[in-house]
């Protein structure tokens, strides 16, 4: 499998951190990065928290993110190489981690790395998902100044789930030369999907 860390001058100085913690307060910190890291903009502690953290573990507040970043990261490489727990393991030996963490690293991603990875999977890239459509044409005959005329519109209802699961109405009207240009718009789109997964 390939290299999933590279020792990075940052990852070497997490690592380092990481290697001087209690072994008996690291699992807790671990857990609680797992449990989190599938929420998008969440942090995995509260200010307060990471202040109390930054007592409990001995670390400056520069020590504690880089150590709290670099846990997540390896934890979020786990995930995105679907790691089993044994070639975490070489992975973690390869940047120098020792052994007792390395243990409580494989653990954790033992014990929790498959719902981590099936979250992430639910995940999306784009904070709004587009959940239903509901469309009808209409048909303008008449107006105050104008006996005589046909103007066809279209109206879409569009359904909107956000991050946070509420849900919007989006809705828009088009002329018949706009929804054409809309159509062509969604073609070239649909191409360029299509040459990228050919």
């Amino acid at each position: 499998m390939a290299l999933m860390f590279t020792a990075t001058a940052n990852i070497k100085k997490a690592v380092s951190l990481i290697n001087q913690l209690d072994v008996a307060k690291f699992p807790r910190l671990l857990q609680r990065i797992l449990q989190k890291l599938h929420l998008r903009d969440d942090r995995s502690f509260s200010e307060e928290e990471e202040e109390m953290l930054q007592q409990a573990l001995g670390l400056q507040g520069a020590d504690l993110q880089l150590v709290l970043e670099t846990t997540a990261f390896v934890l979020e490489q786990a995930a995105y190489h679907s790691a089993k727990p044994a070639v975490l393991e070489e992975q973690l030996k390869n940047i120098q981690l020792e052994e007792d963490k390395i243990s409580v690293f494989v653990k954790a991603w033992a014990a929790g790395g498959k719902e981590v990875i099936l979250k992430l999977r639910k995940r999306t890239l784009a904070p709004d998902q587009l959940e239903s459509v509901n469309w009808r044409l209409n048909l303008q005959m008449a107006q105050a100044s104008q006996t005589k005329m046909k103007l066809p519109n279209a109206m879409f209802e569009l359904g909107v789930r956000h991050d946070d699961d509420t849900r919007e109405k989006v809705r828009m009207e088009f002329t018949h030369d706009e929804l054409y240009d809309f159509y062509s718009q969604l073609e070239t789109i649909q191409e360029q999907l299509d040459s990228l997964g050919s």
